[in-house]
């Protein structure tokens, strides 16, 4: 593999440059004195951010894009992520003109080696809502991390923050085995769950690939894990590595306890921690054997997801203080149940949830929300997803009142299968549910128009799912 000298700036292209995590590691070569240019379908938030830093955007993925021009240098590297085939003509240049090139994972895992505290957060569900807590942990505790986020943090408005000190804070994804190419000292699974499945073959396969996620992490590092992961001594047996596991179990090293919500969905909860359970407890740890958190994301699974958090933050001796401010502060990031504000006397929530297990969770957290009838307008994200998990999306859809579905996303793939929303649709109807097909393959237009019409004053609607589900709440409230 290409190997960089980042005492060595030199000119890297990026083929998708406008996704919001090669975005980020753009951002972080540019601070860095690299030349960095890229392409992407279309002109957005972040890439005009990046042409304003000095990057060079290419819109439309050409083979031409890949030759000198713009005053620029050659290209010396060029960087991709999974979603280029191999028909991009981009990428059929790449080739031809025999450039380096690496993956975004690559690429990750070699500005993860330039840091004394490299820290990786995987698994099916919560990434991105974890790596946003650990990093304002780190941030209230004035340490001043690098982070690379998988979405938008409001308190640093943006998804990358570059800072001065050791400590890197990213998402390990598992899709392709990307994790695979990090280089953690401290790594943190959430939930090991089947997902993917356009890429592994089942469950067994990702189990495998989280364990072998596990074993990157050195012997003086630290593996955070959540202990109802399903068989966890196939993952943790026998890791050179310190392991903490955390959870609602009284057996775990840290457990939750005295779960309450507020009238919002906010949960306090009592964290408590066995510290005859380490060999060298830490100074941090041991100060709060049991102690009471509030937070300001909602949900019984970002209570288990800030019990990771604060484990980390006993790690790495954070005061109990820093760590409970930037918990309670955290409101999550964007796209993790949003309030986009009020319509015709509803509230409109949007949510990135598109598996079910995190569909349920975010349908049980709306239940401690205000509301009259919960309406779930839900986006399915690629066939493959839609078609392994038919069933399990029909139960979990059926927690809410009211449900709408709309065509699924494609993202990267073709409909080989002939799967469609009316499946989903057909399936949740033998329930007894109300559930509602609408089309919007040329528009959301009458998705909006039967919003407006059924969705009464006091309700709440979710719009829901990983693809554009969002841009319906963001036309309603126009009107």
């Amino acid at each position: 593999m290409y190997q960089i000298n980042f005492k060595d700036p030199i000119h890297i292209y990026f083929m998708g440059i406008g996704g919001i995590s090669m975005s980020g590691l753009a951002e972080i070569l540019l601070e860095q004195g690299f030349t960095v240019s890229g392409s992407d379908l279309k002109e957005s938030e972040l890439t005009i951010a990046l042409a304003e830093k000095g990057a060079t955007i290419f819109y439309g993925q050409t083979a031409e894009n890949l030759n000198p021009q713009c005053g620029l240098a050659e290209i010396d590297l060029v960087v991709y992520t999974a979603a280029i085939k191999d028909d991009n003509p981009e990428f059929i240049a790449l080739k031809e003109k025999g450039i380096n090139s690496m993956t975004r994972a690559e690429l990750l895992g070699q500005i993860m080696k330039n840091y004394q505290v490299p820290i990786a957060i995987a698994g099916t569900h919560g990434k991105t809502t974890t790596t946003g807590m650990v990093s304002e942990i780190l941030l209230k505790a004035r340490l001043d991390p690098t982070l690379s986020i998988g979405g938008i943090l409001n308190s640093i408005d943006g998804n990358i923050k570059i800072g001065k000190s050791d400590f890197f804070v990213t998402e390990a994804c598992e899709y392709t085995n990307s994790f695979l190419q990090f280089y953690p000292k401290i790594g943190v699974i959430l939930n090991i769950e089947a997902d993917h499945l356009d890429f592994f073959k089942n469950e067994e396969e990702i189990r495998q690939s989280f364990r072998k996620f596990a074993e990157l992490i050195p012997a003086d590092g630290v593996l955070i894990i959540n202990g109802a992961i399903k068989n966890l001594s196939e993952v943790v047996n026998g890791l050179s590595c310190q392991v903490i596991v955390y959870g609602e179990d009284p057996a775990n090293d840290y457990y939750i306890s005295d779960v309450t919500y507020d009238k919002e969905a906010h949960p306090t909860f009592t964290l408590n921690y066995h510290p005859q359970s380490f060999a060298d407890v830490k100074a941090a740890a041991i100060s709060h054997a049991s102690e009471t958190y509030t937070l300001g994301t909602r949900g019984m699974h970002n209570a288990l997801n800030a019990a990771a958090s604060i484990a980390l933050s006993d790690y790495l001796n954070i005061d109990t203080r820093f760590t409970k401010d930037a918990l309670m502060a955290f409101t999550g990031t964007k796209r993790r149940f949003e309030e986009k504000g009020q319509c015709a006397g509803f509230m409109i929530i949007d949510d990135y949830a598109h598996h079910p297990t995190e569909i349920k969770a975010t349908l049980e957290t709306a239940r401690n929300y205000p509301h009259r009838l919960i309406w779930c307008v839900f986006q399915p994200h690629t066939y493959t997803r839609t078609k392994a998990f038919m069933n399990e999306f029909a139960d979990s859809l059926c927690g809410a009142d009211r449900i709408i579905l709309i065509d699924i996303y494609a993202a990267r793939e073709k409909n080989e299968d002939g799967i469609s929303s009316k499946d989903l649709v057909n399936i949740i109807k033998k329930s007894g549910k109300e559930c509602y097909y609408i089309s919007t393959l040329d528009s959301f237009a009458n998705a909006e128009k039967f919003i407006l019409e059924n969705v009464e004053q006091g309700d709440l609607l979710i719009t829901m799912g990983a693809g554009d589900v969002v841009t319906i709440g963001d036309n309603l409230l126009k009107n």
